[in-house]
């Protein structure tokens, strides 16, 4: 039985004015332009280089720690919630467009928050840094989904893996080096001067497709949620990003409440970020094979990763559990994003974009049902219901990527 009579026919054939004016022609053997690589690695070093400037900007104002948490979480709390907004944008005016004005937006506010007079100011500046970011790897997975065949699709977007994976690490090493030898103005700063730099660098780049301008957001938004399909990648976006998103932000926890250090459990943390860069690497060699098996792959390395830190506390298995996880999310997460970029080829910035923001819902709910647990020492049993919930979203994953025809292929 075809997919159609399960979950409903896969959406009417965009009208002429949502179409391409010509074909885009592909990126050479599938690959994303370095352009975009870079643009993406910065989207995820400015935002994961904000924890640890915390302690250096509430000395620099010299008030509590607690009163400058709202930098951080104002920041995520805006690059999540701006995703659907970012998405009709690009669909409607253009991928280019969008990622050049976000990252030009990017970069005053990001020179503006090094300047930030009081932590109100840096706070609403962040804020706003965070949103405009919050563009980039959306629309930049919109792009591959654009100009890439669903064929080898798969393997263009690990090196958008890559590069997020190599800004996730960096950003932690780098921001406190940088924050320690100069100052946390000097780290925003760093960050609103790539953004700018990369803003010209995207000049040689050629648009992906004509904006459809005929097309209201209204519509744009209601060809995707008229998609069954699309509920069930969002779905599964937002149950991976609280099982995997918001459980791992417990595993450094649960070192430190073993007595280890605020920087060793942060290295040993950050060995996610190597897992994601090595399994990645793999994924490119073996991204040919049935979308379902790398999904179940996926998914048991992130089941895997739950058990292991459930069973053992110790630096080693938290440091397994960190590799296996960054595996998980290499192949799950780059599965659901392929999935995510077939929905709907009209409105497919749309279509991704609320993919990324249930997947940020989910992260938030994860943590916040988490806490609890943590708030009474209890890891070991939150690993284990990630573990157990890692199952089921992964055999229901995998089953239902069996039942589903893409549009575009």
């Amino acid at each position: 039985m075809s997919h159609d009579t399960r979950l409903g026919k896969t959406g009417p054939e965009p009208p002429p004015s949502a179409q391409p004016a010509s074909t885009p022609r592909p990126p050479e053997a599938g690959r994303v332009p370095p352009v975009l690589r870079v643009a993406c690695f910065l989207s995820n070093f400015d935002r994961f280089a904000i924890t640890p400037l915390l302690v250096a900007v509430a000395a620099g104002f010299q008030v509590r720690l607690d009163e400058v948490v709202l930098v951080a979480s104002g920041y995520f709390f805006a690059y999540g919630c701006a995703q659907p907004v970012w998405g009709m944008l690009s669909d409607r005016y253009g991928r280019l467009r969008v990622i050049r004005f976000s990252l030009a937006a990017a970069a005053v506010c990001g020179l503006a928050s090094a300047a930030a007079p009081t932590l109100t100011v840096l706070v609403v500046l962040r804020i706003a840094t965070g949103a405009f970011f919050g563009a980039v790897v959306p629309t930049s997975l919109t792009y591959v989904g654009d100009t890439v065949s669903p064929a080898v699709r798969q393997r263009a977007l690990s090196d958008l893996q890559v590069a997020l994976a190599i800004g996730t690490a960096a950003a932690t090493l780098v921001a406190g080096g940088v924050s320690e030898l100069l100052s946390w103005r000097a780290m925003l700063a760093l960050s609103a001067v790539l953004a700018a730099i990369t803003v010209f660098a995207t000049r040689g780049l050629s648009e992906s497709m004509t904006a459809t301008t005929l097309r209201r957001p209204t519509e744009q938004l209601g060809s995707v949620l008229r998609l069954r399909w699309s509920w069930v990648v969002m779905f599964f976006g937002l149950v991976e990003g609280a099982v995997l998103l918001g459980c791992f932000t417990f595993l450094a926890p649960a070192l430190q409440d073993q007595g280890v250090g605020t920087m060793g459990a942060g290295g040993v943390t950050a060995l996610y970020g190597v897992g994601t860069l090595a399994f990645s690497r793999l994924l490119k060699r073996v991204a040919m094979r049935p979308a379902w098996s790398l999904l179940a792959a996926g998914g048991l390395m992130m089941a895997g990763g739950f058990l292991v830190a459930s069973l053992s506390l110790s630096v080693a298995g938290i440091a397994v559990a960190a590799i296996l996880l960054g595996g998980g999310w290499s192949f799950f997460h780059s599965s659901l994003q392929t999935w995510a970029t077939t929905l709907v080829p009209a409105a497919r910035g749309t279509a991704v974009a609320l993919f990324v923001s249930a997947l940020f819902v989910g992260s938030s709910i994860g943590s916040g049902l988490g806490g609890p647990l943590t708030e009474h020492g209890h890891y070991q049993e939150l690993f284990a219901v990630a573990a157990v919930t890692a199952v089921p979203l992964t055999v229901l994953a995998a089953w239902l990527r069996t039942r589903y025809t893409p549009t575009d292929s």
